[in-house]
Order: C-alpha cells, then sequence, then structure tokens
C-alpha cells in the first residue's frame, strides 16, 4: 500500500506538563535503546508499496530530551525513509534544545520545527508545569534560525483559568516578534487523568474563549498568517504538509506508544503500555468502517479546514453528490451563516470554523446516515 505520511511518536519527557494526555513516560536512558528496536520492528512490519514517505513527524513526549547520540541514532534510522523534497518535522521544547541539536538536526534533512512555548510569561509556564521560560524559547527559535531552520512553529495555549483577553493578546504578541513560520493556538483542555484533572481545575467560560480565539485570528491575519486550519496559523508556504495529511482524512502509518495510523481507511491504535509496546503487543483495529464512520470522519478532519473539501473529492471518495445527499441540512447550515458552498468547495464560514461542533452534529444527525 502507498502511505504519504509517517507518524513517529517519542514518549519520553523529563518533566510531565499538569495539562499533558499525550501517551509519555519520565525520560530514563535505559529504555531508549530497546525503544528505538521496537520503533524498527513496528515499520518493517508493515507491507508498504514503498518505504519512502512524503512527510514525516516525529512527536511525543518531547523528542527533544534525548541525549546527541540518541538522537542522531534516531534520525540515521529515519532519514532512508523520507521522500527528496518531503517534509520532516520534529517536535522541541526550549529546555532541551541547543545549537549541537539544531546543527544535528538540520544536517540531517529535518526541515521543520515545532516547538512547544505554551507562553511568553514565566509564572504562567509554572502553573502549567513548564520547565523553561520565555528566554529559554527566545534561545531555542535563535538556535534555530542560526542552524538553517527557516520553517519554525510556535504553541500557544490559551483559555488558562482567570486569564485576561489582554494577557491572551500580550502572549501572541511576544511569539509574532519571534517571527516563526507557523503559530498553532490551542485553548487549553481538561484531560481526564492529568494533575489539571486531579485538581478539579475547571476549563475557561466559553464567552471569554470565544473573544480571545476571536482576537488571536484578528491579530494573526493582520501579520501575515492565514488560518488555514482551526488552530493553525501559517505564512504563506509554509502550511505543515503532515497535518495537511490529517485533515485531509488521507492514509498514514503512525508507529510507536500509542501511535495511531489510518491505513486505508482501517485505523489502528498502539498501546500506551510501555511494556505492551516493547512486546509489540496490544494494537488494536477498529473494526470494518460503515458509511456513516466514514462521512463522520471525513467531516471531522476535512471541515477543519478554512477551505473545507471540494465536492469533486466527495463525490470521487463517496460515489454519491454531498449536496443531494445532505441537502436539507446543507440548507439549514447555510441560512445559519455557518457553512458555505462556493467555487465548487464546501467549507465553514469564520462563525463556523469556531462552531463546529455545531455543523458537525447537523450533518451527523442527518437522517440519511442511518440508511
Amino acid at each position: 500500500m502507498k502511505i504519504p505520511s509517517l507518524y513517529v511518536h517519542i514518549p519520553f519527557c523529563s518533566s510531565i506538563c499538569y495539562y499533558c494526555d499525550f501517551p509519555k513516560v519520565i525520560y530514563q536512558k535505559k529504555w531508549v535503546s530497546s525503544y528505538f528496536d521496537a520503533l524498527k520492528k513496528e515499520l518493517a512490519s508493515f507491507s508498504l508499496e514503498s518505504p519512502l514517505f512524503e512527510t514525516i513527524y516525529v512527536g511525543g513526549g518531547t523528542p527533544s530530551s534525548l541525549s546527541l547520540d540518541e538522537l542522531e541514532e534516531l534520525l540515521s534510522f529515519l532519514k532512508p525513509f523520507l521522500l527528496k523534497g518531503g517534509e520532516w518535522s520534529i517536535e522541541c521544547n526550549p529546555e532541551s534544545f541547543d545549537k549541537k541539536k539544531a546543527g544535528l538536526m538540520f544536517s540531517y534533512g529535518v526541515n521543520r520545527l515545532s516547538f512547544g512555548v505554551q507562553s511568553a510569561n514565566d509564572s504562567v509556564l509554572k502553573k502549567l508545569g513548564r520547565r523553561h521560560c520565555y528566554l529559554d524559547a527566545v534561545n531555542a527559535v535563535k538556535s534555530a534560525k542560526e542552524a538553517g531552520f527557516t520553517n519554525i512553529s510556535l504553541d500557544l495555549i490559551y483559555g488558562l483559568p482567570l486569564e485576561s483577553e489582554k494577557e491572551v493578546e500580550n502572549d501572541l504578541l511576544a511569539l509574532l516578534q519571534l517571527n516563526p513560520a507557523q503559530i498553532s493556538a490551542y485553548s487549553l483542555i481538561i484531560e481526564e487523568g492529568t494533575r489539571f484533572a486531579y485538581q478539579k481545575m475547571k476549563e475557561a467560560d466559553q464567552d471569554l474563549l470565544a473573544k480571545q480565539y476571536e482576537r488571536i485570528c484578528v491579530l494573526c491575519e493582520q501579520n501575515g498568517y492565514n488560518r488555514y486550519e482551526i488552530s493553525s496559523f501559517a505564512r504563506k508556504g509554509y502550511e505543515c504538509r503532515h497535518n495537511l495529511t490529517y485533515w485531509h482524512d488521507e492514509s498514514y502509518l503512525g508507529i510507536g506508544l500509542g501511535a495511531a495510523g489510518n491505513l486505508e481507511e482501517r485505523r489502528y491504535v498502539n498501546s500506551r503500555s510501555l511494556s505492551e509496546y516493547l512486546r509489540q503487543e496490544g494494537r488494536k483495529w477498529e473494526t470494518m468502517p460503515t458509511l456513516k464512520d466514514k462521512l463522520e470522519c471525513y467531516f471531522l478532519t476535512n471541515l477543519r479546514l478554512s477551505d473545507g473539501f471540494s465536492l469533486e473529492d466527495f463525490l470521487r471518495r463517496f460515489s454519491f453528490s454531498f449536496l443531494d445527499y445532505f441537502k436539507e441540512e446543507t440548507d439549514k447550515l447555510r441560512q445559519n451563516g455557518l457553512l458555505m458552498v462556493e467555487k465548487g468547495r464546501v467549507h465553514a464560514s469564520s462563525k463556523g470554523l469556531y462552531l463546529l461542533d455545531t455543523i458537525l452534529m447537523t450533518l451527523f444527525c442527518a437522517k440519511v446516515m442511518e440508511e
């Protein structure tokens, strides 16, 4: 089978952030070699039509928490799998990134870095359980640029309890001063099993979140960043190609602890238990998807994008017309100013992107999907 994108999960972290629900373990050197062996075995276990990927994304956890030698072993393993001209991204935390790691990554062909900055306010970073200060982020971006990186993405978290719209604006302006290629802005979600959940922290008021999000959108647009996905703002030509694989509901391979994959609409997720993963056990496959399952996945992904999906693509995927199949629902959403149909494409309006759940529920509840 031909799979365009590879996701590689590195679960090791030097500490655990209070909001994080991703599969992770505290870094211990003794586990790294065994984990790399498991990654190699898992990748080899798939019958791939081509061993080359258009995009590779190394996420975590904290990939940059690896030592220089460990990082080089990982890069050496992955480099042969990247297609010429492909996009290779690695997630980094500012406190575990330096000039040597920047130079090493660049020399192996990594061409996109994503830094978990989250805030420019040191007191906020401490409340989130982060182990860096804003100056660390400034220095990390500087080191990346000096090594030759031009495609740099910065993450921002907004919607902290008692956080004002002005504080969010100050955070974003500080990140914009670093002149990244992309900014990703995520509202704080209290996930079960996290320290914030144990502390019974409450998520911010929805009205305040809406104001903060709107302000983020305005400031990004004013500074030359196009919102191409609900949470992602990029300069022209710097949209994350790997993430677009997800949002276009295309096939991708995921390897590593807790990693997920989509192989020709058959989805799987790996075990979140490190001991199980090292034994190559615990992978769960979805049952064969129904038409409803396929439609829901298609809408969940594609409608996150500012340009949505083309009517032609929908027809190719499902062999019937979207406008005929969902006529009543589409008319209702268009009348409410949430959905747009223009130039052969279907996409959420600016208002609709923020109220995407409303669009999705309207489509998911269509009687025709139950047939």
